[in-house]
């Protein structure tokens, strides 16, 4: 399944999704050496980040959120591409200082439809999401 999205860092990913329902604060939710997040009663509390496609609605908290995903890049410990439902700009800021591919405002709302462990080309250079 093919699916239209709106480019916000541009670059293109394939990788295994990692799903959550809940906004991210990368300040104090996520280990920036480690790509676990440490946020307690997270969804994905005690799950890794690094080398998945990160599926979430968008960021929450401290616009230092944006360094702490540069962080996250320079440790090897980042996601390797980023789906949102709507941006904001500290998760934006942040995958654009990483170089890591962020979409988001798929066509129809069809976030929904990605499930943890599904394998997703997120191409951010053409604007779209691939479930394969």
């Amino acid at each position: 399944m093919k699916l239209d999205a709106h480019i916000v860092s541009r670059g293109c990913a394939q990788g295994e999704a990692l799903v959550t329902s809940e906004p991210i604060s990368f300040l104090g939710s996520v280990d920036p050496r480690t790509g676990v997040v440490v946020e307690k009663g997270h969804e994905l509390e005690g799950k890794s980040v690094k080398g998945k496609v990160l599926v979430f609605p968008g960021g929450k908290g401290s616009t230092v959120g944006s360094y702490v995903i540069y962080q996250l890049k320079k440790n090897n410990a980042a996601p390797c591409a980023m789906i949102n439902v709507k941006a904001e700009p500290i998760v934006a800021v942040g995958a654009i200082i990483s170089g890591i591919p962020l979409v988001d405002r798929l066509e129809k709302d069809q976030v929904s439809n990605i499930k943890t462990g599904d394998n997703i080309l997120v191409d951010a250079l053409n604007g779209s999401v691939e479930i394969l």
